[in-house]
């Protein structure tokens, strides 16, 4: 039933293409109609719910026009909504109508009328959501896979936090929510828990906290957990849209879970005297922080260091350049090792992330009190990176596929591990490194690895040629990220005056 709506709600998204609508710009669409159909189902028999939705307003006031009239007045209706508070005011700030057939637009209407969707079970709704959320991830054009975590990664990490009932679980660059989603369904398996009603209304109302920069991402983010039964029409959404970084907001949590954006820097565009755009570097003065920097993956990491209770744990998603890089790096990596419990590294492979050229790595740690010895005792590595090739469409990363690194872990008492690599299995990909021994290293550098690259040494069992080829371009591309990053160093503005002929420069 699920694929056949999927298919269904995809195969329209197909037909708006023909107009220039985006994957992005159809799924915020679906989200207005989806949102104020199911608020019109929950006003009705047996729910009867009293909601702040005008009669001009509802569903069949949309239901009920076509051609230039309801277009019109979808337009009005976005407009009005948009001035709205609580959850109804969050979904459709500065909202707009991106599709401009009244027809097409009749068509859709209609499709979403057919469904009752309240009725459909969370998971139903919620799959169908997620499998939308995906599919915008894939489409290059969109840029949407940035804000889109691999799932099964994603799980296996929950897997890993074992997350409890009653505890609060924040994410401060939540994308369209995949690490609340996963928690919520580990909290809710009977496998696992059986939640009595106190814990149930926690876990709706009082479990989740996420923040998110971009206002579309947030928008699709507080449908997805709407869909999954997480909070509800008449109560604070859990989601902000607002640059997390910008101050400590004196909130803590149990749990911390995330994948901040990726990209080194943060910056902001302005125009200068001249007319001129230009970039400059943006940097976080907190008091709090370590060292101030404009890495902005350093940022989140001392950010989420600040976020967590004392005893809080969290799993944070980070590029290769914040385990080596000096400088601002090197002292965030001291800090993190002398007041946290650095207890865990998995490495990842390329290729199952949809934004290219990314090399990247979770980080698991432990927040800890005060002390003047170092909290973390020893920090577990494993490298799910050398000779393990992935690509998102013909060989996507599985869940099965990160059971030996759970089981490695040992969620249920981490402090009982065995390593798998010794002086007789040096294959194996599970190793420890005591806290001395990272110190020692150059910068405290935390990008260890130890087994060898076979593509370097058996020229006869090479990875797939289209294996090979997507790594060849990741690597090419994560080179021009850096690459950008040195440009932006040298000046934007001088670039511009070269693009416009103002000065001249011979580079040979």
């Amino acid at each position: 039933m699920t694929q056949a709506l999927v298919s269904k709600v995809w195969s329209f998204c197909n037909i708006l293409r023909d107009d220039g609508i985006g994957y992005g710009d159809y799924l915020e669409q679906l989200t207005y109609l989806l949102f104020l159909k199911m608020a019109d189902e929950y006003s009705k028999p047996p729910y009867n719910r009293k909601l702040d939705i005008p009669s001009e307003y509802q569903w069949e006031s949309i239901v009920r026009k076509r051609g230039p009239e309801l277009e019109t007045h979808y337009v009005t209706l976005l407009r009005e909504f948009g001035q709205k508070s609580g959850m109804l005011g969050k979904i459709f700030f500065k909202s707009q109508n991106k599709i401009s057939d009244p027809a097409k637009l009749y068509r859709l209407v209609q499709m979403i009328d057919q469904e009752s969707w309240v009725k459909l079970g969370s998971d139903v709704k919620g799959d169908i959501y997620e499998n939308l959320l995906e599919k915008n991830a894939a489409d290059t054009k969109s840029g949407a896979g940035q804000y889109f975590t691999p799932r099964a990664l994603i799980r296996a990490i929950i897997e890993c936090m074992r997350p409890e009932p009653e505890k609060t679980i924040a994410d401060p660059a939540c994308g369209t929510g995949g690490f609340f989603l996963a928690a919520y369904d580990f909290i809710t398996d009977k496998n696992n828990y059986q939640l009595n009603k106190d814990e149930l209304q926690f876990l709706k109302y009082s479990t989740f906290n996420g923040w998110e920069i971009v206002q579309s991402t947030a928008r699709l983010c507080l449908m997805n957990l709407f869909l999954h039964n997480i909070g509800d029409l008449d109560n604070l959404p859990p989601v902000e849209h607002a640059d997390s970084l910008i101050a400590d907001n004196g909130l803590r949590f149990d749990y911390v879970l995330t994948n901040p954006p990726f990209g080194k820097k943060s910056s902001m565009t302005f125009t200068n005297e001249e007319g001129e755009e230009e970039g400059e570097d943006l940097v976080y003065n907190r008091q709090d922080f370590w060292a101030t920097t404009s890495n902005k993956q350093l940022n989140f990491v001392q950010h989420i260091h600040t976020m967590l209770k004392v005893g809080g744990k969290a799993a944070v998603v980070v590029p290769d350049n914040v385990l080596f890089e000096g400088g601002a790096g090197e002292t965030v990596r001291k800090k993190l090792l002398e007041t946290t419990d650095l207890h865990t590294i998995l490495r990842l492979p390329t290729g199952i992330f949809y934004k290219p050229g990314v090399k990247a790595n979770v980080i698991f740690f432990d927040n800890r009190p005060a002390s003047k010895n170092a909290q973390t005792k020893e920090v577990w590595i494993y490298d799910f990176r050398t000779n393990i090739h992935f690509t998102l469409k013909k060989d996507p990363l599985k869940f099965e596929e990160l059971t030996e690194f759970i089981e490695c872990y040992n969620p249920t008492n981490r402090h009982n591990r065995k390593e798998t690599f010794s002086e007789k299995n040096p294959e194996g990909r599970w190793r420890k490194y005591t806290y001395d021994q990272i110190i020692a290293r150059d910068k405290t550098s935390l990008d260890i690895f130890w087994l060898k690259d076979k593509s370097l040494t058996d020229l006869d069992n090479l990875p797939d040629p289209d294996i090979l080829a997507t790594e060849i371009i990741e690597n090419i591309e994560a080179g021009l990220e850096s690459f950008k990053g040195i440009v932006e160093k040298l000046g934007q503005s001088i670039l511009v005056k070269a693009f416009r002929g103002e000065q001249h420069f011979s580079y040979f």
